[in-house]
């Protein structure tokens, strides 16, 4: 499935303006295990993963009201990135080790290969959560049919023999679930 690099929507940003909004549930659903992957990657021990990811959250609370989207893809997941920076950079002032200035220098370049993959972790991560939000909703048969056809690159002949349906059947499948993920997707990402 071609898709392109998944992004925090504006709606949902906006949302989290509001003090005690349920916008803030699914960024934490959504951020959690991101940030705890992306910490680990920098090498942390679990505990400190779950320190340093609860105090980016709880910059997010505390910031968000003055994060102004330029309205560029990744913008908000560029801000996530710079502060999920400085508390790593602040964390290794007081614990410094061996790799962090590398980390931290390879993390603040943006054509880095560290922050291309912390962008690539994140399209994947949240492209995973958007894919595993709208799947109870359809057959399994209709999930098989999009998963082969839209994810594995199968032929719709392929997988219509496979599914033992119509052609017509697995192209109306995939076109189902792209529909339903698109509108999921203009409330979680753009």
């Amino acid at each position: 499935m071609a898709t392109s690099s998944p992004v925090t929507s504006l709606s949902l940003l906006e949302q989290l303006r509001e003090p005690g909004d349920e916008g803030w549930d699914r960024v934490v659903t959504l951020y959690t295990s991101l940030l705890h992957a992306w910490f680990h990657s920098a090498g942390l021990q679990a505990a400190d993963c779950d320190d340093l990811t609860q105090r980016v959250l709880e910059v997010l609370v505390r910031r968000m009201p003055e994060f102004e989207h330029n309205g560029r893809p990744g913008a908000f997941r560029t801000w996530l990135r710079n502060i999920t920076y400085n508390l790593l950079r602040e964390f290794w002032r007081r614990s410094p080790t061996s790799e962090s200035a590398s980390v931290l220098k390879d993390l603040i370049d943006p054509h880095s290969g560290l922050s291309q993959f912390w962008d690539r972790q994140h399209d994947r991560h949240v492209l995973h959560r958007l894919l595993e939000s709208v799947q109870p909703e359809f057959a399994e048969i209709t999930w098989l049919a999009f998963r082969r056809l839209a994810l594995d690159g199968a032929s719709a002949r392929e997988v219509a023999a496979e599914l033992d349906t119509s052609v017509n059947a697995v192209l109306i499948a995939k076109s189902r679930v792209l529909a339903r993920l698109r509108q999921e997707a203009r409330e979680l990402v753009r």
